[in-house]
């Protein structure tokens, strides 16, 4: 859709996606091939208000086809009987303004935002400290008639762990692999939680120094070689790379040298289970991960859009494993 007077079509592939405890648009704006009719439709837009229409938020990315996020959310709307709707909306980087900008036109309350839009995300709308300090936003909210943003990847990373692993915080030390995106926002909830030291390594030691020296002297740079000798003084291990992905190298780091008391956390959720999260479960570690933060950072989107605050279930983590497993 380019707007309230533009082409109608892509709406009504939304349409056809349409989930939750409730459905809009209603069946009297579609037409028998299940697209809605576009003048009728445009008409019967511009006639409904915010007041009558039940609330609807989207994934925008590109692609996004891929996400578990509409799975995750209609899950939510329906265990907690709200009438609304989460839908996909894959828009190319030309067209991520244009969007964002007649986002409350199109019928909707917020947004997730992924890959390639989240910074973009950052500059069209007014941030937290999360997401400025993270320079990305992934979620999308209206407050006072403004759009404003966060990036929940903090809280998502920092709640999986305290629900899986309770009482990490208390490292004094932790070890970070890799210098991305997920990085910035994993190093900001270490620094924020009070990790009095955060060894940072990366391949390329200048986006690792870069990234240091964004969160201040808490946070120190150190090449690829010096993983050995940090292992034996990190309470906490978090993998950010994509290594040990299916597909991937593997990632080849000997948690043998790693404390008894250390906590091992891996955002790779695609195996579930990683080489490195086997690994520290061998040595009667604990760990956290990947699928648990992305059920987590969805946490924050839905109640600003849904006004209920969902939980992390194991049903919903049951749900989420076997689509993974069928992908």
């Amino acid at each position: 859709m380019r707007g309230l007077n533009g082409s109608l079509n892509d709406v009504g592939t939304r349409v056809q996606r349409w989930s939750g405890a409730g459905c809009w648009p209603p069946s009297s704006l579609r037409a028998r091939s299940g697209r809605i009719d576009s003048a009728r439709a445009l008409f019967e837009a511009r006639r409904m208000t915010a007041a009558t229409r039940p609330p609807a938020a989207c994934l925008i990315g590109w692609p996004a086809a891929h996400s578990r996020s509409p799975l995750i959310h209609r899950y939510w709307l329906r265990t907690l009987g709200i009438e609304g709707g989460y839908v996909i909306e894959a828009v190319p980087p030309d067209e991520f303004k244009g969007f964002v900008l007649r986002l409350s036109l199109r019928g909707f309350v917020g947004a997730n935002v992924t890959i390639p839009h989240k910074e973009q995300a950052l500059a069209l709308s007014k941030p937290d400290a999360r997401a400025s300090a993270v320079g990305a936003a992934n979620t999308l909210w209206f407050e006072n008639g403004e759009l404003c943003s966060t990036n929940t990847d903090v809280e998502g990373f920092v709640c999986n762990l305290d629900a899986a692993a309770a009482g990490w915080d208390k490292a004094e030390e932790a070890l970070v692999l890799g210098a991305g995106g997920s990085a910035r926002a994993v190093v900001f909830g270490l620094v924020e939680r009070g990790i009095k030291t955060v060894h940072l390594v990366n391949r390329s030691a200048d986006r690792a120094q870069a990234l240091a020296e964004k969160f201040g002297a808490s946070v120190r740079p150190a090449g690829w070689d010096e993983v050995a000798k940090l292992l034996p003084r990190a309470g906490l291990l978090v993998n950010t790379t994509s290594l040990g992905m299916h597909g991937q190298p593997a990632l080849e780091v000997d948690v043998a040298r790693l404390p008894d008391n250390a906590v091992v956390a891996d955002l790779v959720y695609v195996p579930l289970h990683t080489e490195l999260l086997a690994a520290a479960q061998g040595r009667g570690l604990k760990t956290a991960d990947g699928l648990g933060m992305l059920l987590h950072q969805a946490v924050r989107g839905f109640e600003l859009w849904f006004g209920r605050r969902p939980q992390v279930t194991p049903e919903l983590r049951a749900l989420v494993e076997a689509d993974l497993k069928h992908a």
